[in-house]
């Protein structure tokens, strides 16, 4: 890991950890290529999946009238092994939607599907409505019709490292706090634990800088005593206990992600840029010291024999620049504890003192704008 911002160079207190930390049978997943590792790949309007119509029915349950509906599709706006996402326009109401074409195995239930059509939030991306297409080939695809959101958190931060510039602490807090309010919904209506927090899945209204929680390919509803799989989430903004290889994991691992974010704003980096598995507990423990046995057994028991080099932690304000805000330290140090149970919850890091500036009378955007919707809690959100 680079030396942070006015910070200590840390990268000679690996080493020893790195050696030790290589005999674990940590959870590895699969190298990742440039586009997992970095968001979708952004591509211009000639693939031939623009410039189709497609035409779908919706309607005709509890004697409502059957419509077609029909999309242009525009421009691909991203690729991964799920398939693709792309902009596109209802050609009945000129309405910009994005859809989601994800190749369905006809065995099984879509688990996104049935998330998404629980959700409904306003820091939650919204179902439209959804429809099923065929191949030539016989392949199934279904087709999610969502809300469109011109902009993600990653290329806002990308905007911000081009300009060599910080994201001001104003639109930190702003953002972050829509996230958490979103995961605040997620993980108690729905029940569910989104498992891929990270910058690309956060999606932004430059005009009126609202948030909202995307991509719930990865997501499921936890089932105490159920067991789950480890690999999940992207390298940099996974929870150590996944890294263990726990699989009685809780929402608590979505909280470490967003720990991740929030340090990742405030730096204008990954605090954690772990080059495999391995790594990534490496440059974990160089910020927080080596764990300690009751900590490890609170990540996953079978690793509580293990010996590990005693590495002290980095203190939290040798991570920032000295003019960081002590509640801005304060929140990342809730956030990222080792111990899943001992990270506040996202309705607590809502209410941190971090975030008092958008409490206040009269706080507005900083060209005058109202903030987006941000306290129109409703009993359960």
């Amino acid at each position: 890991m680079a030396a942070m911002p006015g910070g200590p160079d840390l990268a000679g207190a690996g080493g020893a950890v790195a050696v030790a930390v290589d005999a674990m049978q940590v959870d590895d997943p699969p190298r990742a290529s440039a586009e997992e590792k970095h968001g979708p790949t952004i591509m211009g309007g000639n693939d031939p999946v623009t410039g189709h119509i497609i035409s779908t029915t919706i309607g005709g349950k509890n004697d409502e009238p059957k419509r077609t509906i029909s999309y242009m599709a525009e421009r691909v706006v991203g690729t991964g092994s799920f398939g693709v996402v792309f902009q596109a326009k209802c050609l009945e109401t000129g309405e910009t939607v994005a859809i989601k074409k994800v190749l369905q195995d006809k065995r099984y239930k879509n688990r996104e599907l049935q998330i998404m059509r629980s959700m409904d939030h306003c820091n939650v991306i919204s179902l439209k409505h959804c429809f099923f297409s065929t191949t030539s080939r016989d392949e199934l695809f279904l087709n999610l019709v969502m809300e469109f959101v011109p902009e993600s958190l990653y290329r806002v931060l990308k905007h911000y490292k081009d300009m060599k510039q910080r994201m001001p602490l104003i639109y930190v807090k702003l953002y972050m706090y829509q996230i958490f309010r979103g995961l605040a919904y997620i993980h108690t209506v729905p029940g569910v634990c989104h498992r891929d927090i990270k910058p690309q899945n956060i999606l932004v209204d430059p005009l009126t800088h609202q948030v909202k929680v995307c991509d719930f390919g990865s997501a499921k509803m936890l089932i105490k005593g159920e067991a789950n799989i480890s690999y999940i989430c992207s390298r940099y903004y996974r929870a150590p206990e996944l890294i263990f290889g726990a699989t009685e994991y809780t929402t608590s691992i979505d909280i470490w992600s967003a720990g991740c974010v929030l340090a990742e704003l405030l730096l204008g980096q990954p605090l954690f840029p772990g080059e495999s598995a391995v790594d990534q507990l490496v440059e974990i423990i160089k910020v927080l010291g080596t764990p300690t046995r009751e900590e490890i057994r609170c990540m996953n028991p079978n690793y509580t024999e293990f010996k590990f080099p005693q590495i002290k932690a980095c203190p939290w304000h040798k991570i920032f620049h000295k003019r960081m805000p002590p509640e801005a330290i304060d929140l990342v140090s809730r956030l990222l504890q080792y111990s899943p149970n001992l990270r506040c919850t996202a309705l607590e890091a809502c209410a941190h003192s971090f975030f008092d500036e958008l409490r206040e009378p009269h706080a507005k955007l900083p060209n005058g704008r109202p903030f987006p919707p941000l306290f129109n809690f409703k009993q359960e959100n």
